[in-house]
């Protein structure tokens, strides 16, 4: 600072309010600022409160601003204090502890609140608004499984609320007065194709309903709607739109009418009093997406600054959503009734992608897009330059190929604004991928914030790195499969954040409510890793061998190998396997590579007498999991051994077994570097040093041979046992399905598997190793099953056929 210091208050610590301040701190200023928030808390991004609802995210990861950024800035913050009045003619603001605080500059950023119908009944307890921190805290409590929830209101944030309730395992119900969800944003068909995907996730949809009452005596029990009808409810949540918060300014005498009225820079009637977000109004326009208050924060940070080179000319209709995982964007006029209006449209139901275009004179004047909005930039510019299409016809859905993939970012301008949810500006990403060296999208999320909020921007964000970052390294996303087209990234974060707890249930959701034999196994993985035993199994989306726990043969009988942890076995055991092969006529039993014995040659109506006579439990040689753990002698009778490899082997095969993987897994363990049980080229590997180990990961020795990558050298058997753990729970959440760990490896790169498993935090450590704890825990001998079949027919022997086109046995 140089020069007089002036005072700048700033009432409200919303978004708006503080994206304002971080403006003005980038820049050079005089200003000595305090911040007034009637929240306690600091500031904090609104739009991921659904997230803190669903139980995605905590309040402390929705946190944009610390306690420590204020201090850092040097700012005053006065949080949990409400501003009461403002003295235009004495410059000051008096709070509700009755203490003056003078200003030369005043910023209102009041925010919104909640509009609440003159419903009767509103006043009754358990019916709430979502519109806070406190409000989600509010729901929080309330909400439990089995509560049944009803939503008033089909917008946005209803939406929102609905689905974090359901997640909460709330009964949940959408009451919406019009026909149509989100009926500013989509057409009827558009909002039929939102209307099937909330169904489809089990959240009863009732419109057009009026509510003329909330009943109950003192506490809601229900609503009365206006044809009659009643629908009982233990929790109700308003959602039927917001209302600027411009009773503050009102008393001050300021110029006000739905909202604050400012001018194009942001000042109000009154010269030294400015104000920013929704609880403006700019040229008879107010405000309730965060784009342009973003847009608004960068202009009076300017003003202030002593610049009117850029003014607010109001925000584009444009809206870009992303509602329970559907993309949506809608911009110009959707009023198809329109005089002249002609309409283009493509939709495909089973990926639940609907486009429509309304076109007037050969000239774009409304868009509709649900399910893919990848080009909403190229409509975006058609309805800004009020472009003559008459050339494009022939390519207004689906555009040519682009001989320059970088075209589209090379001609927006810096200032243009890549994430609306944030702020974030074509210049600040550039800017910060040259300052940083940044060269992931992790990174940028990290130290720009954009993608961080609806994501619907991350494909810009991508461009924009691969175009500028020299080094830029590509997140690669490989498409499940035709059924269920994203990609395994995507999945995992669909499942997740949409509670989804069957392979029927992803299917019917977010594919073609089919699947295929790609799919369904891949998915019954995510869900049994994911929700650790939590989610409803569906056998018949397993492979055969999982189906029996036996690897099929060609002639359609089964290969029985039991576990024998390190390749340790006894004479009992032998004895056993060798009555079992007689009293079985097995055709063959053959040491296997992996120090175990094979059984071949089992029926399979024979399986369950035959794990039960052996009274041993299943080697997992039929199913994507843990093979073995290959081992030598080591020190107890090895004169070059340096460690117990054995006790060390068979102790990693027991934390390790009878869990499932994304591909099968085979580990060893030596006590020395001769290497006698070729760690090296395993998956996992322990390879013994005079007083250490060293921990290998990523080996193969099939098709082709790969030495294993080091992970970490560590002094003690359990922390080397425990870089294991670490590093299989990473491989188990973060593969591909049917990726083996050398490809996943190679594919990461080994410096980041570090980084995020053996050098991670002690936190993130500790919770891989407790996520690895809980599948542990409810993880079974898959042979137990001899007692209770799943099914009558799981071991009934079936007449194999032969598939010449498959070349496959089918069972």
């Amino acid at each position: 600072m140089s020069g007089a210091t002036r005072r700048l208050v700033v009432v409200g610590n919303g978004m708006a309010g503080v994206a304002c301040v971080e403006q003005i701190l980038k820049r050079k200023h005089d200003f000595e600022i305090t911040i007034f928030g009637d929240e306690p808390h600091v500031n904090y991004n609104r739009i991921l409160l659904s997230s803190v609802l669903a139980g995605e995210k905590s309040a402390e990861d929705i946190v944009l601003n610390d306690v420590d950024w204020y201090r850092e800035n040097g700012l005053r913050a006065r949080l949990g204090v409400r501003v009461a009045g403002i003295d235009r003619a004495a410059q000051t603001v008096i709070d509700d502890e009755g203490r003056a605080t003078h200003f030369d500059e005043l910023i209102l950023a009041t925010g919104s609140s909640a509009f609440i119908p003159p419903i009767p009944g509103v006043e009754k307890k358990n019916v709430h608004v979502f519109r806070t921190l406190d409000d989600t805290r509010a729901l929080l409590e309330k909400s439990r499984k089995g509560c049944r929830a009803v939503v008033i209101g089909g917008g946005l944030l209803g939406l929102e609320a609905a689905r974090g309730l359901q997640l909460r395992g709330c009964e949940v119900s959408v009451v919406h007065l019009m026909e149509t969800l989100m009926e500013r944003q989509l057409d009827r068909d558009g909002g039929a194709y939102l209307l099937r995907k909330i169904e489809n996730l089990g959240i009863r949809v009732m419109l057009p309903k009026q509510t003329a009452a909330l009943t109950g005596n003192g506490r809601v029990e229900g609503l009365r709607f206006a044809s009659g009808e009643e629908l009982e409810a233990d929790l109700v949540v308003i959602a039927a739109g917001i209302k600027p918060n411009a009773e503050l300014a009102r008393k001050a005498a300021l110029e006000v009418r739905r909202g604050i009225v400012v001018d194009d820079y942001m000042q109000t009637s009154d010269p030294h009093i400015h104000a920013v977000g929704e609880c403006t109004e700019h040229r008879g326009q107010t405000f309730g997406l965060v784009a342009p208050l973003m847009e608004q924060a960068k202009v009076l940070a300017s003003t202030l600054t002593g610049s009117r080179a850029v003014a607010f000319t109001g925000a584009s209709t444009a809206a870009k959503l992303k509602i329970m995982g559907v993309e949506i964007f809608s911009a110009g006029s959707i009023d198809e009734s329109e005089p002249g209006i002609e309409t283009v449209r493509y939709e495909d139901p089973s990926l639940g992608i609907y486009k429509k275009l309304f076109l007037k004179d050969n000239r774009l004047r409304g868009v509709i897009l649900v399910g893919d909005i990848s080009d909403e930039r190229r409509y975006t510019e058609w309805l800004r330059q009020d472009s003559d299409l008459s050339s494009q016809r022939r390519h207004l859905l689906f555009p040519p190929p682009v001989e320059d993939p970088g075209l589209e970012v090379a001609a927006m301008p810096e200032s243009e604004i890549i994430c609306g949810c944030n702020g974030v500006s074509k210049g600040t990403i550039i800017g910060a991928i040259h300052e940083k060296g940044i060269t992931t999208l992790s990174e940028l999320k990290t130290c720009t914030r954009a993608s961080t909020s609806c994501g619907s921007c991350t494909g810009l964000c991508e461009q924009l790195l691969r175009a500028v970052a020299p080094d830029f390294q590509e997140e690669t996303r490989t498409t499940l499969c035709s059924c269920v087209p994203f990609s395994y990234e995507q999945l995992r974060d669909i499942v997740k954040g949409q509670q989804l707890k069957s392979v029927q249930e992803v299917l019917n959701v977010y594919g073609n409510r089919k699947g295929c034999e790609i799919c369904k196994p891949a998915l019954s993985y995510m869900l049994d890793m994911l929700w650790c035993g939590g989610h409803e199994e569906d056998r018949s989306a397993r492979f055969i061998n999982d189906r029996v726990h036996a690897n099929i043969q060609k002639d359609g009988t089964f290969s029985v190998i039991p576990r024998m942890r390190g390749g340790v076995t006894s004479p009992d055991e032998l004895r056993r396997i060798a009555d079992v092969a007689e009293k079985y006529n097995v055709r063959m039993v053959k040491v296997t590579g992996s120090q175990r014995l094979d059984l071949l040659g089992v029926k399979k109506s024979d399986l369950p007498k035959v794990w039960a006579d052996l009274g041993m439990p299943s080697g997992q040689a039929y199913t994507k999991g843990v093979r073995m753990v290959k081992t030598c002698v080591g020190t107890e009778f090895c004169r070059f051994g340096t460690q117990d490899s054995t006790s060390a082997g068979i102790e990693l095969e027991r934390r390790l077994e009878n869990l499932f993987t994304p591909h099968k897994v085979k580990m060893g363990v030596v006590g020395c570097p001769r290497n006698c049980a070729e760690a090296t080229v395993k998956d996992i590997g322990m390879v013994g040093q005079e007083g250490s180990w060293q921990v290998v990961v990523g080996g193969a020795a099939g098709k082709s041979v790969r030495k294993a990558d080091l992970l970490i050298t560590v002094e003690t058997t359990g922390q080397a046992l425990e870089a294991c753990e670490l590093f299989f729970q990473y491989y188990r959440e973060n593969a591909n399905y049917l990726e083996r760990t050398y490809d996943f490896v190679e594919r990461l790169g080994i410096e980041k598997v570090r980084k995020e498993t053996v050098y991670a935090s002690e936190q993130e450590r500790r919770s891989l190793l407790d996520r690895l704890q809980r599948s542990k825990t409810i993880s079974k001998d898959a042979w137990l099953e001899r007692e209770t079949p799943v099914n009558p027919t799981q071991f009934v022997q079936i007449q194999p056929i032969q598939s010449p086109a498959l070349k496959e046995t089918i069972i």
